[in-house]
């Protein structure tokens, strides 16, 4: 079997790896007060056609909890795929996403359970965003019924 070359898309990938600590902030309701929460997060790449996220955090809650984002580049496809788990949800959430033009954003759509506990599925989107190649953040949002989009967390990344 051949190993593919990477792209550009998977070299942009690569700007990921290192070590880094977050400062977040995450809003679950409009009646509750915004959740603050730090941690760190090491990316290591997988080849040159995959980066592993692995976090580690406390939640406000006062339990630790930690993350693995995988994300890579499908050429066929012409998307960023990936995957999100977390110790503290039961969800896979799987990922298909592109670069804006600026080659700065990072757009991951996904599926997963709706805010509402009610069963139902909503779609979100995860936003990365390089603000300099030692900062980063990261915005969670998901869409309401009438197609509107509501940040509900974000993340600001600092590479050690």
């Amino acid at each position: 079997m051949q190993i593919p070359e990477p792209q550009t898309e998977h070299l942009w990938l690569q700007q990921l790896v290192g070590e880094w600590t977050f400062e977040s902030e995450c809003l679950m309701g409009p009646d509750q007060p915004p959740m603050k929460t730090t941690g760190n997060e090491v990316v290591k790449p997988l080849g040159k056609l995959w980066t592993i996220g692995e976090g580690t955090s406390d939640s406000p809650e006062g339990g630790p909890w930690n993350s693995i984002m995988t994300l890579g580049y499908d050429p066929e496809a012409k998307r960023f795929v990936g995957t999100f788990i977390a110790s503290v949800m039961t969800h896979l959430w799987p990922y298909l996403g592109t670069l804006d033009a600026s080659k700065k954003i990072l757009t991951l759509d996904s599926e997963g359970p709706s805010f509402a506990s009610d069963g139902t599925m909503t779609k979100y989107q995860d936003i990365i965003e390089f603000i300099t190649p030692d900062h980063r953040t990261l915005t969670s949002r998901m869409q309401s019924e009438d197609g509107t989009w509501h940040q509900f967390m974000c993340a600001h990344y600092r590479r050690k």
